[in-house]
């Protein structure tokens, strides 16, 4: 009787796991179909591209009506010095995955991951190219300048470097950078995730690595469109927040608009993945 009542509690804790496991998993393939079918929808990522240049656009206009005392407001906040600094990175890390897995699951070829890679290559290779031209562009619109309590010195020093070298201070025009990685991680993540819906489509394996993989990358876009919006809307500046934005768009319609559907190019995502003539999602 004692060793049955001990294993009556441990048969039930193994069914309530088994309950539970099986709801996890039924909610997982069941936010990764929906998220996949929303993502995948050719109108729905129109209109995603009309919110984000309102988000940027129109952002700053909520200003005056913000809650200053919202974590987004205070620029050195918790999201702001993990995600958005290192923006790229895990949007690296996570698209990367997801497009690693698809890639193989689609195809069970070794070098097909390789597309996808090449795109993230690229897109490092923008970042770069884009945080110089920014440098460059402050040092070419700025002056130096030291605050001191009898009013304000110029030095005669022409350069940023020169300037801060010597303890002063660099004031020039520049364009917001975070505004630049987030609406440009933000793009490529709609980009990348869309392929989901035809790879479900058309009965490739996806098991719960891949949806959890897919879901913990829409869970990063969402981050970084809220992220997004608290910039526009507490950003201390209009002006650069708006060019930050505008060359982030630049750089994705080059890249996904325009040379990636030329033929010696890394390819659109699902470029090789699905055989030609079958029907869309």
């Amino acid at each position: 009787m004692a060793g049955s009542g001990g294993c009556l509690p441990l048969a039930l804790l193994a069914t309530v796991a088994g309950w539970v496991l099986a709801l996890a998993r039924g909610l997982l393939f069941l936010c990764s179909e929906r998220c996949a079918w929303l993502l995948g929808a050719p109108c729905l990522r129109r209109a995603y591209h009309a919110w984000l240049a309102g988000a940027v656009v129109l952002g700053p206009l909520l200003h005056p009506l913000a809650d200053p005392h919202a974590i987004l407001a205070n620029q050195r906040n918790f999201f702001s010095r993990t995600f958005v600094a290192s923006a790229w990175g895990w949007t690296c890390i996570l698209a990367g995955g997801f497009a690693l897995l698809v890639s193989y699951g689609a195809t069970g070829r070794a070098l097909a991951p390789l597309r996808p890679l090449a795109r993230l290559a690229v897109g490092t290779g923008l970042q770069l190219a884009t945080a110089a031209a920014f440098g460059l562009v402050e040092e070419l619109t700025g002056y130096c300048y030291a605050a001191l309590p009898a009013g304000t010195l110029l030095p005669p020093l022409p350069d940023r470097p020169g300037c801060l070298a010597a303890g002063h201070r660099w004031r020039g025009s520049l364009p917001s950078r975070p505004s630049f990685l987030l609406t440009f991680c933000c793009l490529l993540l709609a980009e990348e995730l869309a392929v989901f819906r035809r790879y479900l489509a058309r009965g490739h394996p996806a098991g719960a690595a891949l949806r959890l993989v897919f879901l913990l990358n829409v869970l990063l876009l969402a981050l970084w469109n809220v992220l997004l919006l608290g910039t526009a809307v507490y950003g201390p500046a209009y002006g650069p927040q708006l060019v930050g934005a505008a060359a982030g768009t630049l750089a994705w319609y080059l890249t996904y608009q325009g040379w990636y559907r030329a033929r010696w190019s890394p390819g659109r995502p699902g470029a090789g993945l699905f055989p030609k003539g079958e029907p869309r999602a």
